[in-house]
């Protein structure tokens, strides 16, 4: 596999995807996530994942599902995989790596591995815009999410790069904005499973505002 790999369709993407299983991590196409891979199944995962297409899975387990307290905890439906980008061994046995959002997934079936590992069958047809960089970017409702932005940023004291963000376009700033939200793993799944970009915007907002108006902010103020 080329180290520059371009993926133009599910095509290009794997069958047969490494899962990690994160609560509260999303990761969404070109977006970027930084991790730092410590446990011994992780790291053989890495290595697993150099020798070849360089892609692991997110996911997120359903700690909602009936059977969550078993030794293998359930997973959602939904991931996203991600493709190695930056790699640094530490020295004391870690990696600290970026992985780069390529495409979300659907779970078909978790196969047994002989790995320490979870692997599972994925499909990615039903994400197939996902390929197609900054599609639908015209129909976010960039100055509802701004507003949004700056109550949430307003409330919580937060320090907010506005140069980067005026600058940003609108799929890097959706992106951007929901995996670094301090939201829960339901409304991150959701924001995961949004069907487009706008949906993911104005759901985006709506969390938003939600979280603002439980922590007993002002929503006098329209956020949509």
């Amino acid at each position: 596999m080329s180290m520059n790999a371009v993926y133009r369709g599910p095509g290009d993407c794997p069958a047969m995807v490494p899962l990690f299983p994160l609560p509260g991590a999303l990761l969404l196409p070109r977006g970027q996530m930084p991790l730092n891979i410590f446990e011994p199944r992780y790291l053989a995962m890495i290595d697993d994942a150099l020798k070849s297409h360089r892609l692991i899975g997110m996911i997120q387990p359903d700690e909602g599902a009936e059977d969550s307290t078993r030794l293998t905890p359930s997973l959602y439906g939904v991931g996203c995989i991600g493709r190695i980008t930056q790699i640094a061994e530490t020295g004391d046995g870690r990696y600290l790596l970026t992985l780069t959002g390529v495409a979300r997934f659907e779970v078909i079936e978790e196969v047994r591995a002989l790995t320490p590992y979870r692997q599972a069958k994925v499909s990615y047809s039903r994400f197939a815009s996902d390929f197609e960089a900054r599609a639908g970017e015209d129909d976010v409702d960039r100055t509802g999410l701004l507003r949004a932005l700056k109550e949430f940023a307003l409330a919580n004291e937060l320090k907010i790069d506005w140069k980067g963000v005026n600058e940003a376009p609108n799929e890097a700033l959706v992106n951007a904005l929901s995996m670094m939200a301090p939201f829960g793993p339901k409304e991150k799944q959701a924001l995961l499973e949004a069907g487009d970009l706008k949906t993911r915007a104005e759901m985006l907002v709506a969390i938003t505002e939600m979280e603002l108006a439980r922590n007993g902010s002002d929503t006098d103020t329209t956020l949509q």
